[in-house]
């Protein structure tokens, strides 16, 4: 079902059209290739998704801080090709006038419509995961691996395991590396809780915030 549904999500994708989709199913090293061949120095952001933001207008405002540092002309901004949570800085990013590009696993073509129209370039990178590391592995996922070897700059606003492990992998490699604490949104996190049959949260930052908020 879930190759069906990925097939279904790319038709949805060129119909929709919008975005120029460089490979829909690349390898790690193929998209970092790409990315490259922009000549731009890369900057990506990392943090929320799905579960989104408490404070949306806070999460940007240190977009705009972040991307006041950059001239567009010489800065790719990269994140992971979805609209939702930190995917929001696209339409910023893009209102001032930067180029803008997404690595995201196959698996995200599932849910087409979470695609960012704001995004110039989108590798999909052919990944069995959205990201982090391999199972009962220290090695990263495809995906992941192209989001840190792709990035001269590491910015992270909260952030789950996957950006944990992708900021620590930037780290190692001696790449600059910035983080902002944020809380998911409140709301969203008590209503998966309750539907996992779990208490609620007692804090709403997510692994990012262990180790970089200190």
């Amino acid at each position: 079902m879930s190759i069906l549904r990925q097939l279904i999500g790319k038709f949805k994708l060129q119909r929709r059209g919008g975005n120029q989709i460089v490979g829909w199913s690349m390898t790690a090293e193929e998209a970092v290739s790409f990315i490259r061949m922009r000549g731009k120095t890369v900057l990506t952001f990392f943090g929320y998704s799905g579960m989104g933001y408490e404070d949306e207008e806070g999460m940007l405002q240190v977009v705009q801080d972040i991307l006041s540092q950059y001239l567009p002309q010489r800065t790719l901004i990269n994140i992971g090709a979805t609209e939702v949570g930190v995917g929001k800085a696209y339409a910023l990013a893009k209102s001032l006038g930067f180029e803008t590009s997404g690595i995201v696993s196959t698996e995200a073509l599932e849910y087409p419509d979470d695609i960012s129209t704001m995004v110039d370039h989108i590798c999909f990178i052919k990944d069995s995961q959205y990201g982090g590391k391999l199972p009962n592995s220290d090695e990263l996922s495809p995906t992941s691996r192209a989001m840190v070897d792709s990035s001269d700059i590491l910015v992270a606003i909260g952030g789950g395991d996957i950006s944990r492990d992708e900021l620590l992998e930037g780290k190692k490699l001696g790449k600059p590396v910035q983080y902002f604490s944020a809380d998911m949104n409140h709301e969203r996190m008590i209503r998966r809780a309750q539907k996992m049959g779990e208490t609620s949260p007692k804090s709403f930052t997510g692994s990012c915030d262990e180790e970089f908020g200190k």
